[in-house]
């Protein structure tokens, strides 16, 4: 198969996109996919690894006319324990030391941002089975806090309620997650 943009070296890079639903595949050569491609990956090297996913996504470009065409980035001071730079955690996909952490907490969001679409704090995920056992745990802890506080300014029939309306979960929880009918 031939690149279909420069039409005369073997095309040896498929990229896959789906446009209005449906999905197409273009064919290039390993120099056109190095033009063409957002991330500006280097096809010569072993299969992609996360640090160079790392920073190609976030903001260290490959090439020296990448470089030229962007906005100068505000000089980020290295670790204070390691001497790691931004760049470096860019480059590598990992921290040098945990301090990094403290060091480099306001650059991280934007990094967050890009990995978890648009969220900057990570919620995690339960298996299906779990899902309404995990909710109705954190539920009866919602209660337990909302009735401390009753407790605390002295409202003792709102806490009282809330007290029952716990007990009322933990049951349900006890059973398996299904309602008791008395009646």
């Amino acid at each position: 198969m031939i690149c279909e943009n420069c039409k005369q070296r073997p095309a040896k890079v498929t990229v896959t996109q789906i446009q209005d639903g449906n999905q197409v595949q273009r064919h290039y050569c390993e120099q056109c996919a190095q033009n063409f491609h957002p991330f500006h990956l280097d096809f010569q090297q072993d299969p992609l690894s996360l640090h160079q996913l790392l920073s190609n996504w976030f903001g260290a470009p490959e090439s020296a006319q990448v470089q030229k065409q962007t906005k100068p980035q505000p000089t980020i001071p290295p670790c204070s324990s390691c001497g790691w730079s931004f760049r470096q955690f860019l480059n590598e996909g990992k921290f040098g030391c945990a301090t990094c952490y403290d060091s480099f907490r306001e650059q991280l969001p934007s990094v967050f941002k890009k990995l978890h679409n648009g969220n900057v704090k990570h919620v995690g995920k339960a298996p299906g089975k779990f899902g309404h056992t995990l909710q109705l745990k954190k539920q009866i802890e919602s209660i337990r806090t909302s009735m401390q506080s009753a407790i605390e300014i002295e409202n003792f029939e709102e806490a009282a309620k809330l007290r029952d309306e716990a007990r009322a979960l933990e049951e349900q929880l006890q059973t398996g997650g299904e309602k008791r009918d008395d009646n």
